[in-house]
């Protein structure tokens, strides 16, 4: 059975006809998606990990670059970005995937593993899209891939064998040329893994009155280099960054809490509700109260 024909069969039988949006399944780190029937070109913001697609296609819009993905790619994200994304089904097929969010032990684990093996990782990451890599499927990652979700059909495999399997999967995106981007998130001591823990405090501390002067100081460089830094991995000044993460997490409270609208812009850091109104509209192309989000 192909890995689409797999994921159906787990749909049948987690009764998710309905679903439009991501469910984790019973192997900790792995979602499921689906979605009816796409989505236009939005904002949204891409957690970091692994993408994959058994059916239907996505594009990326990062700034000026586009990436696409679709049946015969997968999508490594290194740090949580925000982007502009189109989902296209076809009538009659939902989209259907899978996500891995992969734990940093687990990544360390690995990379340690591989490199004590004498791998040494694929070239450094170019400036573009740095942290966004689409990567063409090959017969092993397809293999990987149709045994993990045909483990989650399994109760006793999901438990015995499923995360030895996700590990096997991660592992497998490390070594192709594009895992550079993990080895680098692993390395504690670049300057990638360096804006990838500021992320980290940004996605904890949105709310906070967060200065580009402080971060770069946690980073340990300079205002410039960190500047400089910031944008090759994200594609975004420190700003811009903060307000899509402030933004995007108001329009979840909003959307998906039932959180009242100067409430959900408070809880994010807004001390304006008019500036908050102005800046929702300017992203999301609509004011908080027209706008219908599905995840």
């Amino acid at each position: 059975m192909s890995l689409v024909q797999w994921l159906n069969t787990y749909v049948e039988q987690q009764n998710l006809q309905d679903l439009d949006g991501a469910q984790e399944t019973a192997i900790p780190g792995v979602w499921f998606f689906r979605s009816q029937s796409g989505n236009p070109r939005l904002p949204m913001l891409y957690q970091s990990g692994i993408l994959i697609l058994a059916q239907g296609n996505k594009r990326i819009h990062l700034n000026q670059n586009q990436v696409m993905y679709g049946p015969n790619d997968y999508l490594v994200v290194g740090v949580p970005l925000p982007l502009e994304c189109e989902a296209i089904a076809e009538p009659g097929k939902p989209i259907l995937g899978i996500s891995i969010r992969i734990a940093p032990a687990l990544l360390q684990k690995l990379v340690h593993k591989i490199e004590s093996a004498g791998y040494q990782a694929g070239r450094p990451c170019g400036k573009e899209t740095c942290g966004l890599r689409s990567v063409a499927m090959n017969e092993r990652m397809a293999d990987t891939c149709i045994r993990l979700v045909k483990a989650l059909c399994n109760e006793l495999d999901t438990k015995v064998i499923g995360p030895a399997i996700l590990e096997e999967l991660v592992y497998r995106v490390l070594i192709n040329d594009e895992g550079r981007v993990l080895f680098d998130l692993a390395h504690k001591e670049g300057y990638y893994s360096r804006v990838a823990a500021v992320l980290d405090r940004v996605h904890q501390d949105y709310s906070q009155n967060l200065s580009v002067n402080e971060l770069a100081k946690q980073a340990n460089m300079s205002v410039s280099a960190f500047y400089n830094a910031f944008r090759s991995v994200t594609m975004a000044s420190p700003v811009q960054y903060i307000k899509q993460v402030r933004l995007s997490r108001a329009r979840e409270l909003i959307q998906l809490d039932g959180r009242k609208v100067n409430e959900a812009a408070r809880m994010v850091g807004y001390t304006s509700a008019s500036q908050f109104h102005r800046e929702y509209k300017r992203l999301f192309k609509e004011t908080p109260r027209e706008d219908k989000y599905l995840p």
